[in-house]
């Protein structure tokens, strides 16, 4: 394998402008500042990460299996690498790192720039053509092809956990079968390279700004709520209104099923919850004015209590205080939002 020289890769930096200068539009349209860069550039070298694996395996079937090259581009590797960039969507998404659908539009395009950077090195050693039209193709299709498909596949899947309350594994296999059939239409060039660029340029922008409208709708609606909501039930577990309230009432009812040392657990880590809850809702209002908020040193120790608190309740005592505070995927994101202050 030849070294790559200068004027080889100013071809492939290029073709990634259009990928990375989409990407910046989207990080600079999130007006409250939810990932931040280095998030953004671990997904970057998840990416290529994964199109260095994706390689390996497309060159084994390839070159050992001896498949049918047009064939396998056109079928089995949309498979395979929407499977390999979508994996990191799925962790994502799982392990609740993500709040909002922009925030997965975000990581999807990031995966998609790495992931393209990979491929396009490894397309220089193909084909030497320095036709800048070729290049323009690489970038505004090829690149954004593989971010787009990448971030509608965590869009749909985000969209799916949200309604269904559970990241259930059936959540994810919609968006993924998505994201394949529309690379494989890519690279079955029904339509001439140029126009299908075109096409992705026309669309693509136009579907991610109504996901980003969408999204900020729907984060501004969470927090009027969310914060109202949580002040409620703050004032009344803090005050003599908590006896006579339905949750005072309900846990009272629960004393033949739980000791009162776990009913009294179940209080501390309901109120320390919504303390933090709506200190992490206060952040997000800060960041949108355009505000850095100061780390909270008192925020480790707390956090630290509840995880504590968590194992002392057990998981079917967890379940009836869930059951007070509504909790959904946007409130355990909000939490490991204060947890990396």
């Amino acid at each position: 394998m030849n070294p790559i020289s200068l004027q080889q890769i100013i071809p492939v930096l290029l073709s990634l402008t259009p990928v990375i200068l989409f990407l910046g539009i989207l990080k600079l349209l999130d007006s409250f500042k939810l990932l931040r860069m280095r998030d953004v550039l671990l997904a970057i070298l998840i990416g290529t990460a994964a199109a260095m694996i994706s390689y390996f395996i497309n060159r084994f079937f390839l070159g050992t299996v001896k498949l049918n090259l047009k064939h396998y581009s056109q079928f089995d590797a949309p498979l395979i690498e929407e499977t390999l960039k979508g994996m990191y969507i799925f962790y994502l998404i799982r392990a609740n790192r993500v709040g909002f659908r922009i925030d997965i539009a975000i990581y999807g395009f990031a995966l998609g720039a790495g992931f393209a950077l990979v491929e396009n090195v490894f397309y220089l050693h193909a084909i030497t053509d320095s036709n800048p039209l070729l290049w323009i193709v690489r970038g505004f299709g090829t690149a954004i092809m593989h971010g787009g498909t990448t971030a509608i596949f965590g869009i749909l899947a985000k969209t799916d956990v949200d309604q269904r309350q559970s990241a259930q594994f059936l959540s994810f296999f919609p968006g993924l079968a998505v994201a394949m059939i529309l690379h494989a239409v890519y690279n079955h060039f029904i339509l001439p390279p140029l126009i299908m660029t075109g096409l992705l340029i026309l669309t693509l922008p136009v579907l991610f700004y109504l996901i980003f409208q969408q999204s900020e709708r729907s984060t501004r609606r969470w927090l009027d709520i969310g914060f109202d909501t949580d002040q409620e039930l703050l004032n009344i577990i803090t005050t003599d209104k908590m006896s006579d309230s339905k949750i005072g009432l309900y846990l009272k009812s629960l004393k033949e099923s739980y000791p009162a040392e776990v009913i009294l657990d179940m209080i501390c880590y309901m109120r320390l919850y919504l303390e933090l809850s709506i200190k992490a809702k206060g952040m997000l209002m800060m960041r949108e004015m355009g505000f850095d908020p100061e780390p909270d040193a008192t925020l480790k120790p707390a956090l630290e209590e509840m995880v504590f608190l968590e194992k002392s309740i057990g998981k079917t005592g967890m379940m009836t205080v869930s059951s007070f505070l509504s909790v959904r995927s946007q409130d355990i994101w909000q939490l490991k939002l204060l947890a990396q202050k």
